[in-house]
């Protein structure tokens, strides 16, 4: 393990290392524990109890949070003619067909959070399921980027939706907010996506659903929310 700093040392005392907090609590003491000269990102890993290798198990969807995640995503959109017009108008950052998968395949070109893509591009986007699936960014009709209505999915993810789905270690990671966010709306953007993923739950799951959850900040130490709580 590196040698943490003298600042994530300091944090570090503040939480109780086996100590599952009530959600209030966790909250407070995540910001508490963001001391970072920026403005850290607040994020939630989530452990379900859950097989991802099984199709019936997986877990994924999308939720917009009430209160965005302090980050404005930017969104590529492969979308032609009057979705292309739409996509535009709606305050996407790139849009476009058969030129954007050169650039992306030609000068590695990432500078993007979230594609959104027409059902209709599917076939012209397949081509970099490679880099865009390790990547997290292939859309997905169950997060709402494969859609015909381009302009709800920019305004959505402009608003800070966020996307959430298990890794292979059966994790999902999702920002929930920035260490200057008021209590309240921390708290109330965990919530919201806590929410999201309790009714995700597949019928397949057994044994203990939640598994473990924590919340962290970029640089802080992780803080253990008590599970039964979370659904109190």
């Amino acid at each position: 393990m590196p040698k943490r700093g003298k600042k994530y040392q300091e944090a570090r005392k503040l939480v109780e290392s086996n100590k599952q907090y009530d959600v209030n609590e966790a909250i407070e003491l995540v910001k508490k524990t963001a001391t970072a000269k920026f403005d850290e990102t607040i994020e939630a890993h989530i452990k379900l109890g859950v097989d991802s290798r099984h199709a019936d198990q997986q877990v994924r969807g999308a939720i917009v949070l009430p209160h965005g995640t302090g980050k404005t995503a930017k969104v590529l959109v492969f979308a032609k003619g009057d979705k292309a017009t739409a996509a535009e108008k709606a305050g996407a950052d790139y849009v476009g067909a058969e030129d954007m998968v050169s650039k992306i395949q030609n000068e590695n070109w990432f500078d993007f959070d979230v594609v959104v893509a027409t059902p209709d591009m599917m076939g012209v986007v397949g081509r970099l399921g490679r880099v865009l699936g390790p990547k997290g960014l292939m859309p997905n009709p169950k997060s709402g980027t494969v859609t015909f209505d381009v302009e709800k999915a920019v305004n959505e993810i402009k608003a800070g939706k966020v996307e959430y789905r298990l890794d292979k270690t059966n994790i999902i990671h999702v920002p929930v907010g920035k260490a200057s966010f008021e209590e309240s709306k921390l708290t109330e953007n965990f919530r919201t996506l806590m929410e999201a993923i309790l009714k995700a739950k597949p019928s397949a799951a057994k044994g203990q659903y939640l598994r473990s959850v924590t919340l962290t900040s970029t640089m802080g130490p992780g803080i253990k929310v008590s599970p039964a709580k979370i659904t109190e």
